[in-house]
Formats: C-alpha cells, structure tokens, sequence
C-alpha cells in the first residue's frame, strides 16, 4: 500500500477537479479540504486514494477515472504509474502547452503585476527521447530485483523499478536495463548510490559515483562495460570537483548551434539545455529578440558555456560572458577560440552587489539574463547602471521571472514587451519561458 511510514490508512475520496497547479496536480475538495491528486485533470470526475496529509492539503492518487477530460490521454512509457520522472504523460501535448502558457501569464499577472504586449508562440519539440542530460538514483536491492537506476516514483520516495525510459535521449533510454545489470554485478554494487548520465551529437558519458574505491575487477568490468556500449565512463569517488575521466567516448561531449556552423564542447557534469531541439529553436528566438547590430555591447549574465554569447557574437556582437565557475569559463573561452569568435568571457559572482555594479556600470546596449531557478536579483535590483535599450530574461521559474519582470517594469520603467512559453521539458510541469523588457523610448506596454 503506497503510504508515508506512520501514516493512517489512505482513504479513498470520489473528487471533482476543477484546476490544473503549477505541479501537474488535479486540484479539487474532498471532506471539506483541498486535495491534489496526482494523474487527475480540470473537469474530470475521479475515485482517489489519500496518500499524505498537510496541514492545509492532502495530496492523493487517482484509483479510477469515472468521468474522463478530453485532453487525457494513454501514457506511452509502460512505468508511467510508478516513475516521478514525469508527471503530465496523461494529458495530451497540445494541453500540456495550454496548461504551462496559463502557469506563466498567470505568475506574471498575478505576481509581478505584469502582462507581456505579445504572447510569443510556445517553442516545444518532439515530446520524446529529448533529455540528453540526467541524474539517475541507484539502489542495490537483493533478490529479485537486483541493481534498481532512474528516477524516483512519486510515492514513496524510492528508485523506481524500470528498464527503459522514453524521454531520455538516445543512446540513455535504452541503456537502463543494460545499466542496472551491470551496475548488479560489481562488487561495490551497494556503494553506487547514483550515476549521471549526458548525451552530445555522436556520444554519450556515464559518470559514476561510488562511496568506497573500486576494486580491479569492478574497474576492469567498467572498461569492458563502457567499450561493449560505446560510452565513455567517467568516476566520481567524492564532490562533483572529484569526477575524472575513467574511459574516453569515442568523441568528445558536444551539440552544435547554427546549422551545425557552431560546436560547443561540455563536460558531463556542465549545465547545458537539456532539450537539444528546443534549445536550438530558443537560441534562435533569442539571437532575433536580441537583435545585435555589428559592434553593439551586449552582456550575457550566466552566460554556461556560451549558449547565446557564442551565436550573438557570430552576428557581429561585441559579446561578454559572465558566469559564476572557473571551469565553465574556461569551457566558454574554449568554445569561443575552437570556433574562433571574438567573444570574452569572464568569472563573477553575480549575487555579490559590488561586483554587479560594477560589471553593469561598463555600460550595455542590450542585457541577456539567463540565471537559475533563484531568478537574477541582484542583476535586475542594479540593472539602471547598465542603460541597455533592451533585456531579454531566459526563465527556468516563473515566480522568480515574475519578481524580476516586476522590478524591471515598475521600478526601473521597463516595458514588457513579449513572452513566450519554452518547453524544455515535455510531460513534466517545468515552465520556462523567455521575456523581452524594452525601454520607454523602445515602445511597449506593460
């Protein structure tokens, strides 16, 4: 029975569901208290199980649907019911888009006291086999089940029992079963609490954490692992500053932007967008809301490993990159010099006000935020010092883009000029976006 250790015996409840939150959660009433049901949707009628109490909410899992959406759907991977990897698979792609656009416009109105002049077209991709990167949890359970690898199932918290995974890209998703037995065969099996895995244009990297070091039958098995699937393998015996290469892929990590006109390399363990298609197709949404004209000063805050810095520098920008890690830096400088564009790129702390100011103080035409879930606070708190004509925000959380468009709008005098949904992650409830922000002499309406 899936319920919290402790916890009384999950009641049954048959419940309207009125709304969609923010977490992919059917939201309606039961006993008098709201309840959000996990594989619920708006307008549907269902029998589900109460599986935790809050003080102000239960949250339950659909038994049966009695009165189905129209936007509901089968789910196409066979472990949908027990992963937590995804969580929006039962509603179909087009709704999930209308759900997700609704999420941003309603945070923007709702929290920022904003709305954009234009709703820009979602960007969104094939639904399938996109994510080249993840973190898999690893758990050894003796007897029937053996290695378990992949993400978690959403009640309760424990590696959940799969053997493919349909969002992972190729070669990843069909690599989990591969992986869990041999994962099942090392020596050190239960000290292998998770592996990262990414995937580049012609090659994949498995990065293992172990607790304990590795015995040379288990590295030799590693080898022979890594050769037998064409992976390179990389080992990871403490922090992520830890992880070395192990076995080389047969090339090195890398997505191209452009028609293939820019490679950029990456580690396994470097944030990159993890939707190749859809970050292309936002690479260019961005070059054009941008718009550089050859020369113009351009700051790319957070800018990785030159994602946007790299493509706006190739249109004749005068890019600079700040981001916050040495070796994402070094990276970016290393993008910049392999496809010999001009771009700099530069460590700074952007949380630390004296060092915002005086980055921002050189003076910018136009400002690209690209920052964390944190959102850029401080950047945006200090933004008058850089006189860009134009900002454009690349938003992974629509509460902090909401916080940062309102500072921008009715603080600062920006005008909010066009947002537009990113699916970056399909079946999921990440909602990111991308926002333009213009000064009052550029037009615009908040």
């Amino acid at each position: 029975m899936l319920k919290p250790p402790g916890a009384a015996t999950p009641r049954t409840h048959t419940v309207h569901i009125h709304d969609l939150d923010p977490k992919g959660r059917g939201a309606g009433r039961a006993d008098g208290k709201t309840t959000f049901v996990h594989g619920a949707l708006p307008g549907e009628e269902v029998v589900c199980r109460r599986v935790r109490r809050r003080r102000n909410f239960d949250e339950a899992v659909v038994q049966e649907v009695v009165e189905p959406s129209p936007d509901r759907v089968e789910p196409r991977c066979r472990f949908y019911q027990r992963c937590g990897g995804c969580s929006l698979q039962h509603l179909s792609c087009e709704a999930q888009l209308i759900h997700k656009q609704r999420i941003l416009l309603a945070a923007l109105s709702t929290a920022g006291n904003v709305s954009p002049r234009e709703v820009m077209p979602p960007l969104a991709g094939s639904p399938w086999r996109y994510r080249r990167k993840a973190r898999l949890g690893v758990r050894y359970v003796a007897g029937r089940y053996g290695a378990l690898a992949g993400f978690r199932e959403r009640f309760p918290n424990r590696i959940a029992d799969v053997t493919d995974c349909e969002v992972l890209a190729e070669p990843l998703g069909p690599l989990v079963m591969p992986l869990r037995e041999f994962l099942g065969s090392l020596q050190a099996r239960a000290r292998i609490p998770q592996v990262e895995v990414a995937a580049g244009e012609g090659s994949a990297v498995l990065v293992i954490r172990h607790l304990d070091p590795l015995s040379v039958d288990d590295l030799e098995a590693i080898e022979a692992f890594a050769v037998r699937h064409g992976v390179g393998i990389w080992l990871q015996p403490g922090g992520t500053d830890s992880a070395r290469p192990f076995v080389d892929p047969p090339s090195d990590l890398h997505y191209s932007l452009d028609g293939g006109a820019i490679r950029l390399s990456f580690s396994p363990l470097d944030f990159v967008q993890v939707n190749a298609e859809v970050n292309r197709a936002l690479v260019r949404r961005v070059v054009s809301m941008v718009d550089p004209a050859p020369g113009e000063k351009v700051l790319d805050a957070y800018c990785g490993l030159g994602n946007f810095s790299l493509p706006l520098a190739a249109r004749g920008a005068a890019v600079t990159g700040l981001e916050a890690g040495t070796d994402m830096v070094d990276r970016a400088r290393a993008n910049a010099a392999g496809n010999a564009l001009p771009a700099a790129f530069h460590r700074a702390d952007l949380g630390d006000e004296a060092v915002v100011r005086d980055w921002l103080g050189r003076g910018w035409d136009k400002l690209l935020i690209d920052p964390p879930r944190s959102g850029a606070e401080v950047v945006v708190e200090h933004v008058r010092l850089a006189r860009a004509s134009r900002i454009v925000y690349v938003s992974c959380s629509p509460d902090t883009l909401a916080r940062d468009a309102a500072r921008l709008v009715h603080v600062h005098g920006y005008h909010l000029t066009r947002a537009g949904l990113v699916d970056m992650f399909p079946h999921t409830s990440h909602v990111e976006s991308v926002a333009e922000f213009e000064t009052t002499g550029n037009g615009g309406g908040a």
